[in-house]
């Protein structure tokens, strides 16, 4: 199928839209109480070194160091790692809907996320991410982060494309001004069903 109005590339989050988050607050919360931790300590230290790990800064030893391992546990950091790499779950509906996009209409598909190194590689891996999606622009890669604006323009420069040739899909409204301000065009993403109602309004209906 022809690509439709000028659209040759779908940008993407991957926590929220594809998976769940990484690693996030309600994971924290989880953690917490399975393993018996202060939570608003952990959630102080998490708050303090994230945007780092992200960045590709820390290692993921050393984040864990940072947040939770500072002080003696009755855990292993190995069964603190199982646990957060468990957190990450798919949403199979929006993982089928890039694979038809991208078959329908031939577009390329581009991740732009805030991941640290070891949960985007396990997360990539894992879920096979890598075998539909063309480029991954995350934060711990380009050491740049949502909100800066300077990740999404890295992204159409590896690229080569202009601004008005993507659709950007992302949870965060935030974000999604930041990619709008660059002249992306760009769905908030808040389910399933709407998200493949905005792409229809863009030219890129999915046939079921």
């Amino acid at each position: 199928m022809k690509k439709s109005n000028s659209i040759t590339t779908l940008f993407l989050d991957i926590g929220g839209v594809l998976l769940t988050d990484g690693w996030s607050h309600g994971a924290s919360k989880l953690a917490a109480k399975i393993f018996n931790l202060d939570l608003k300590e952990l959630n102080k230290r998490h708050t303090e070194v994230l945007d780092t790990y992200e960045l590709g800064k820390l290692t993921l030893k050393e984040f864990l160091d940072r947040t939770v391992f500072y002080e003696k546990r009755s855990f292993t950091p190995v069964q603190f790692r199982k646990f957060m790499f468990a957190q990450s779950k798919p949403f199979p509906k929006m993982i089928e809907l890039v694979h038809r996009l991208k078959t329908q209409y031939g577009l390329k598909i581009v991740v732009v996320s805030n991941e640290g190194r070891e949960l985007n590689e396990y997360r990539i891996h894992t879920f096979k991410l890598d075998e539909f999606v063309d480029y991954f622009i995350s934060s711990c890669f380009v050491r740049l982060r949502k909100p800066d604006a300077d990740i999404f323009r890295v992204a159409l420069d590896i690229v080569r494309i202009p601004a008005n040739q993507v659709v950007y899909i992302e949870n965060t409204p935030m974000f999604v001004q930041t990619a709008e301000g660059l002249g992306i065009r760009s769905i908030l993403h808040a389910g399933y069903k709407s998200t493949c109602a905005k792409l229809a309004s863009f030219g890129l209906e999915v046939v079921e």
